[in-house]
């Protein structure tokens, strides 16, 4: 199970560390998908068991954070927002 973890990766963002930490400690399997390369809907799907809309905007394409949450609700792909 892959956790697409949709934002702009930035270490020293302390919410994007929280959130690795939290991913962490449950033992999930996640990866970043930066916003400015947020894959085709139906690649989405199929390489994702869920999608996650990580925080600190603003993102650098406010586009791909919003294609990813419509191919979630179109498709059916779970999906968190934060």
């Amino acid at each position: 199970m892959l956790i697409g973890v949709v934002g702009d990766y930035a270490p020293r963002n302390l919410t994007h560390a929280s959130l690795d930490d939290s991913l962490g400690h449950t033992g999930a399997e996640w990866e970043w998908v930066a916003t400015d390369r947020v894959p085709p809907a139906p690649e989405l799907e199929r390489k994702y068991s869920g999608l996650w809309i990580a925080p600190a905007s603003p993102y650098r394409s406010m586009g791909g954070a919003l294609a990813a949450i419509c191919a979630a609700r179109q498709r059916g792909i779970p999906l968190v927002g934060t």
